[in-house]
């Protein structure tokens, strides 16, 4: 089972396949924000990678960061927990203003992902 580090939060084992952003909020309960529901949409599930950044990324993904001119960052919910990772949460829901964390998130990562290299 992969292992993930929450910079400031612990060390969890995960389910190997399981989104990165399912992971953050079910397994090692932070309050990361997932406002689209993880489609890719929002960004507000960003993380910063510290250590065992994935070296690919959905398409969809990569359109959504390059729409908003972000960079230096990924988005959980288009992640999949395959590896051992270190992240460092940086779109939370404490301090955003927000209600909640966002909308449901389906298990599998949606849109229906296709594989790029992140570079």
């Amino acid at each position: 089972m992969p292992k993930l580090t929450v910079e400031g939060g612990g060390v969890y084992e995960i389910e190997s396949g399981k989104r990165l952003v399912l992971a953050l909020t079910e397994d090692a309960g932070t309050d990361q924000l997932h406002a689209c529901g993880g489609n890719a949409r929002c960004t507000t599930c960003r993380v910063e990678f510290v250590d065992g950044e994935p070296m690919r990324m959905t398409q969809a993904e990569k359109d959504c960061l390059q729409a908003r001119g972000v960079s230096e960052v990924r988005l959980s919910c288009q992640i999949l927990c395959d590896h051992d990772m270190t992240v460092r949460v940086i779109s939370r829901l404490a301090g955003s203003g927000r209600s909640d964390q966002g909308s449901a998130v389906n298990p599998a990562v949606t849109p229906e992902p296709i594989w790029v290299d992140r570079s």
